[in-house]
């Protein structure tokens, strides 16, 4: 409920056992709350107080808080577990009671902390050292008030004398007192940011502020807005002047550790690199492709290892390593090779807003490379599978990126994607040509680049095409497929997608209109009506509506029965439109015997305004939701099929290709004309 996170520097003594103490000086834990007569929720907060103090020896964080137990489901709240790392020194309880009918008991004279020595994520391939206690409080009964108070300290020494951090509480607490406090030793004094909903209740004192909420409500986020406008009740404190700052500051922690030693074997492999390749850009794929395949990925947060790189020779010689030493071996490798490059670090979970906020390390969680090759620039991530090449933009989706340099770079903004190449192809071919009542051929091929495609060349990559052959077996056959022949996969390193081909027979479900009519509804053919952008809170009404980039396409071909003329043959009908900056596109073609259907969704504009939301919504009622259908008709009564379109079939185009008819031919306006 209430939250930090922090970066700091401790000169507690490393220990792994957990101690026992008074409060520290700068503490004041806020006066309780009384239980209201009628409380609500499975617990009520008496109080809850967390505070962050800078100083000398680093920062140190103090959690105290006293909870009532209302109902059964609350009752693991008494489960209390504390994880730190042990540089930086063990946490400080200073008191644990159990309070019933009035009367308080010192929980820790009747159990005390188990600690856990192990790597409790070894198992997602990651070694930080983190130690992790527990305490099972006996006894624990509802009705019954639970006091805690401790005191952890971080230690990073990465960090020198530079703190930062954020303090915020949660969105959705249960009732109840909160406070949140940072504090200072003179001279240590962070710039500070908050929210506007924390400055009312904000109370300076000469070398801290309190912020202090009594049943804080639950914060609803505008529905559908982008994630800069989450951001509320936070306050973010840093040493560093600016982003550029941070920059000079931890470049040449990557220079360093991407120096080689005079010996190294990392110059021996770039020598290696440099006589089989002569051209830069191939240069520098091979040396991406050392790092992403001869060095497996473990995060390594030992020691200094959080922020601090390993260095390239080590990483190399070890064989493993996380972003951080995966990036200073390949900036070793590309400065041997004669590229230039400079690490640059991002946040692979999103990063909407984040010129919005101060300097601080922990909204990065990941570090690659930028190179200059023959006046173009490349991003190479040593973390991706070694099929993954230097490309264009990170493969994350990210829009913000701090380059590491001497002289210190500020955030810069990435170009906007451009979605000229769909993220996802799905190509659906039926042939029927031996009759309506007569088992299909059916080839089904998805084409999938991104992330996406990553993930599924891990997946794959690690089966035989007999087991992956029969797993779709057992899964698929019984709906679409009564038999399922063969099942290829294979990722294209020149399309960047990962293309899964499944082909077999299956019954065609033709609906039987009478009189010898047939139709079919094609798989991947129809749209669903948008949802109305709409917002109760009128507070939120210049907040803009976003949608997440996207394009995806599908496309389907039938062949026609041998014994059916193309007069005899009608669909549903083409549209191009675009509703709340997503474009819908559907065309037809009747040629060579075969129906072509194509089908495109592309998201062109991530983000529009509430008065084009207001008249898109207007819109929705005659947007054409339609099947995507074919019809035969015995009779070719009313003979159409498309408006005019030229559409590929399945197979004769190349579907892997980087722009593929998928996208209506003009751009459309955002809304017509009111």
């Amino acid at each position: 409920m209430l939250t930090s996170v922090l970066a700091a520097n401790s000169a507690h003594a490393q220990s792994d056992q957990i101690r026992r103490g008074p409060a520290p000086d700068w503490v004041k834990p806020s006066d309780l709350l009384p239980t209201p007569d009628s409380p609500d929720g499975p617990v009520f907060i008496r109080r809850q107080d967390l505070k962050v103090h800078l100083g000398p020896q680093g920062q140190q964080q103090y959690l105290g808080y006293r909870i009532k137990i209302l109902q059964s489901v609350a009752l693991e709240l008494g489960n209390i577990s504390i994880a730190w790392n042990p540089q930086a020194g063990a946490p400080v309880v200073h008191k644990i009671h159990l309070i019933r009918d009035g009367q308080v008991s010192d929980v820790l004279k009747q159990t005390s902390f188990e600690v856990l020595r192990r790597e409790d994520q070894l198992e997602q391939a990651k070694l930080d050292g983190t130690l992790t206690a527990v305490l099972r409080t006996p006894d624990l009964r509802v009705g019954d008030e639970l006091e805690v108070e401790l005191t952890t300290f971080v230690d990073d020494p990465t960090m020198g004398r530079n703190e930062a951090g954020l303090l915020f509480i949660s969105p959705s607490p249960s009732p109840g007192r909160y406070q949140v406090g940072l504090s200072w030793d003179e001279g240590h004094e962070p710039l500070l940011k908050m929210t506007p909903d924390m400055t009312p209740a904000m109370v300076k004192g000469e070398r801290a502020l309190d912020f202090r909420f009594d049943n804080p409500p639950t914060l609803s986020v505008p529905k559908d807005a982008p994630a800069r406008y989450n951001w509320r009740r936070s306050v973010e404190f840093t040493d560093f002047a600016d982003w550029a700052a941070l920059s000079r500051y931890f470049a040449p922690l990557y220079a360093k550790a991407a120096t080689l030693a005079p010996g190294s074997a990392v110059k021996q492999e770039a020598d290696r690199i440099a006589k089989a390749q002569t051209a830069p850009l191939d240069r520098a794929r091979a040396a991406l492709k050392l790092v992403q395949q001869d060095v497996r990925y473990i995060y390594v947060g030992l020691n200094a290892g959080n922020l601090t790189p390993v260095s390239a020779d080590q990483t190399w010689q070890r064989r493993y390593g996380d972003c951080k030493g995966k990036t200073v071996l390949l900036l070793a490798l590309l400065r041997e090779l004669g590229v230039e490059a400079e690490p640059v670090l991002i946040n692979s979970s999103g990063d909407d807003g984040l010129d919005q906020h101060l300097p601080i390390p922990q909204f990065f969680d990941h570090v690659l490379v930028r190179a200059r090759i023959d006046g173009v620039t490349y991003w190479l991530d040593g973390t991706l599978p070694p099929v993954a090449r230097p490309s264009d933009r990170p493969v994350f989706a990210v829009d913000w990126s701090l380059p590491l340099t001497v002289k210190g770079s500020p955030l810069e903004r990435l170009p906007p994607r451009d979605l000229a190449t769909p993220d996802e192809v799905n190509l659906f071919e039926i042939d029927a040509r031996g009759g309506f009542d007569k088992p299909a051929r059916i080839v089904s091929t998805r084409i999938v680049r991104g992330v996406a495609g990553l993930q599924e060349q891990l997946q794959f990559s690690t089966v035989t095409s007999g087991q992956l052959l029969d797993a779709f077996r057992q899964r698929a056959v019984g709906e679409t497929w009564q038999t399922i022949d063969d099942v290829r996969w294979r990722y294209d390193e020149k399309a960047q997608a990962s293309i899964l081909t499944i082909s077999g027979t299956g019954t065609v479900d033709w609906e039987n209109e009478g009189s010898g009519a047939r139709s079919l509804v094609l798989p991947g053919g129809g749209f669903s009506p948008p949802e109305r952008r709409i917002r109760a809170d009128d507070k939120s009404k210049d907040v803009p509506f976003y949608m997440a980039p996207e394009y995806e396409c599908h496309v389907t071909t039938v062949r026609t029965p041998l014994s059916t003329q193309p007069r005899q043959w009608s669909s549903k009908a083409s549209y191009d439109t675009r509703l709340f900056g997503r474009n819908y596109y559907r065309a037809w073609e009747l040629r060579d015997g075969a129906i072509r259907m194509v089908r495109g969704s592309r998201v062109e504009q991530p983000e529009i305004d509430a008065a084009t939301a207001q008249r898109d919504n207007a819109r929705i009622a005659s947007f054409d939701n339609s099947m995507g259908v074919i019809y035969y008709d015995p009779t070719g009564k009313k003979p159409f099929v498309g408006d005019g379109e030229t559409v590929p079939a399945t197979y004769d185009f190349d579907w892997t290709a980087s722009d593929v008819p998928c996208k209506g031919a003009v751009k459309r306006p955002s809304a017509p004309k009111p």
